[in-house]
């Protein structure tokens, strides 16, 4: 099954760098460990085709409203700037 994937790469609060990656799980209703099996499954194939992966979330609608799942301060963060553009797919 193919994904669309976001791969972005911005300053950290730290001064670094982080490189995250956003991957869209379409509409979703499954469990908290659900997600984090997807999550999990999606990020080491990310990892596997060569992206550079520091943390990792889903986004996906739920109620009509774009949701995400994952590194608590990359959600926060991905809630204020909204679903990003997505730059790869990925086979999963």
């Amino acid at each position: 099954m193919k994904f669309n994937v976001a791969h972005i790469r911005e300053r950290s609060t730290s001064g670094g760098w982080i490189d995250f990656a956003v991957f869209e799980a379409r509409s979703r209703s499954g469990s908290s460990q659900d997600n984090a099996t997807l999550l999990h499954q999606l990020t080491s194939a990310g990892r596997s085709s060569g992206l550079k992966i520091d943390k990792s979330a889903l986004a996906f609608m739920q109620n009509g409203r774009p949701t995400f799942y994952g590194t608590k301060d990359l959600v926060d963060y991905l809630s204020k700037m909204g679903v990003p553009q997505w730059t790869h797919t990925i086979d999963a």
